[in-house]
């Protein structure tokens, strides 16, 4: 069963913490980290590929 974001099984402290984690290594906002687990999932690698993409098109 999937909660609301679509991760299976994950509550949403564990999705916080990932998210909190995500912001302070990557430099994004809160609500990026957050969009970006919902749109690619827990995958550590893949949400840190796109947010290091995510702020470097925001400084272009």
């Amino acid at each position: 069963m999937s909660n609301k974001n679509g991760n299976a099984g994950i509550g949403e402290g564990v999705l916080s913490l990932l998210a909190d984690r995500l912001v302070r290594e990557a430099g994004i906002t809160q609500e990026q980290a957050h969009e970006l687990i919902k749109l690619i999932g827990t995958d550590w690698s893949s949400l840190l590929r796109e947010a290091h993409i995510l702020k470097e098109r925001h400084r272009l």
